[in-house]
């Protein structure tokens, strides 16, 4: 594994993990690598510097485990609050004017797409296996972002 520094075309610095730098320029190729800040797909590697490890320590530390990482980024930042309202108010929207159909969002979700289910707005829950199938089927899906107070 290859750790770079990456920057976006706006000038966000974020890191990533790669088996090499095939893979990386990949991924990049396929639009698989996008900013975390605000979402550009033109990612360039940073000039890093080698990182040579002691004899005695370990080549790399152990990441956290993706539950215990926070789910919004950033909440002590400035605009962090409105941030968030804003995210809130769109859960509002969506769970005011959509029905929600839980697990079987995916089911519904071709439903509709394919024309054997009336057309309206849904939301629910699905895997990200399921998220990529649909898109991959031409099933028009976005994801909604996960509250402070629904991580808890």
């Amino acid at each position: 594994m290859i750790h770079y520094d990456l920057v976006c075309e706006n000038g966000h610095c974020f890191d990533g993990w790669f088996a090499g730098i095939a893979a990386f320029e990949q991924q990049s190729e396929a639009g698989l690598i996008a900013c975390p800040v605000c979402e550009s797909q033109h990612v360039q590697r940073q000039i890093m510097k080698p990182a040579i490890a002691a004899k005695d320590s370990p080549v790399c530390e152990t990441a956290p485990a993706r539950g215990d990482m926070p789910m919004l980024a950033g909440a002590k930042t400035p605009g962090a609050k409105a941030f968030v309202e804003t995210i809130r108010e769109l859960r509002r929207k969506v769970e005011a004017n959509a029905d929600y159909v839980g697990k079987e969002f995916a089911s519904e979700a071709r439903k509709i797409h394919y024309e054997e289910a009336e057309p309206r707005s849904i939301y629910g829950e699905a895997t990200l296996d399921d998220a990529k199938s649909l898109l991959e089927e031409g099933v028009e899906v976005h994801p909604l972002p996960v509250l402070p107070e629904e991580k808890n």
